[in-house]
């Protein structure tokens, strides 16, 4: 009978080891749940990204309004009829060193 015993529990813990620490155990899919949960955050990132483009290539089809905003604050472009004034900060001092 004790032998018996000592049989079906060699059974069960055989039985069980795939479950704990095989290819489909419980702590690979805690694994594989927090990876999923990281990329889904990493494609709304990408999502939120790929909209804010999209708008942005609607405007630029669309309208002129973003395209001239962009001619005039990324590539300095103004209209015919306007005068370009450009006022530059005065530059820091520096201290001068003196020299023996």
């Amino acid at each position: 009978m004790r032998g018996l015993a000592w049989v079906l529990a060699t059974l069960i813990l055989l039985l069980q080891y795939p479950l704990w620490l095989g290819k489909g155990s419980w702590l690979r899919v805690f694994d594989l749940e927090h990876q999923l949960a990281d990329q889904h955050a990493a494609n709304r990132a990408l999502q939120s990204r790929n909209d804010q483009l999209a708008a942005e290539v609607r405007d630029l089809k669309t309208g002129y309004d973003a395209l001239e905003e962009r001619a005039r604050f990324e590539l300095g472009m103004i209209r015919q009829d306007e005068v370009f004034i450009q006022v530059l900060e005065p530059a820091p001092h520096s201290p001068h060193k003196s020299r023996p």
